[in-house]
């Protein structure tokens, strides 16, 4: 009889450290799935600041444009400052290979930013400059574009991706 206890005792304790295993992954595969989802909404803008525009020039020389956005409400937001090198409407269209972008760092030094390129626009990453303003703060960000290619014409947009 004892030895009859036994095995129920060790078939129910297999049957649950199972369970366990089996429906742990499975618990832990559905959680990053749903901060994922969360990450995602977060990271898409809700909105837009268009900043002046500016001409390309194409003379070979770094020619600097600051982005600049002050967060004017009474919450924290999350912003992300970008720029758009739009090609002219009839074309060519432009091709990262034709400008350099560099970003200013805190301290000074200028590195390189890569940019896109989807219909003509190429454009500068909004995942990695995502940056929180608390209220009355001012995001102000440098950026030095380099024409390579003479040729190149087109139009500066900076703005300021809202989250």
């Amino acid at each position: 009889m004892n030895s009859t206890r036994l095995k129920v005792a060790f078939v129910a304790a297999a049957l649950t450290v199972a369970g366990l295993a089996s429906a742990g992954p499975a618990a832990a595969a559905t959680a990053p799935r749903a901060a994922a989802v969360q990450t995602q909404q977060a990271a898409v803008p809700v909105d837009f600041v268009d900043l002046p525009a500016g001409a390309l020039v194409a003379d070979g020389r770094p020619h600097q444009v600051t982005v600049s956005y002050r967060n004017d409400t009474s919450a924290d937001r999350t912003v992300a400052p970008q720029l758009l090198v739009e090609s002219p409407d009839a074309g060519p269209f432009l091709d990262p290979s034709d400008v350099v972008v560099e970003q200013r760092t805190a301290h000074g030094c200028w590195r390189p930013v890569e940019t896109a390129s989807q219909t003509g626009t190429l454009f500068t990453d909004l995942t990695g400059a995502q940056r929180t303003l608390h209220p009355g703060e001012t995001l102000t960000q440098v950026y030095r574009i380099t024409v390579v290619d003479p040729d190149a014409q087109g139009t500066v947009q900076p703005r300021i991706a809202l989250y």
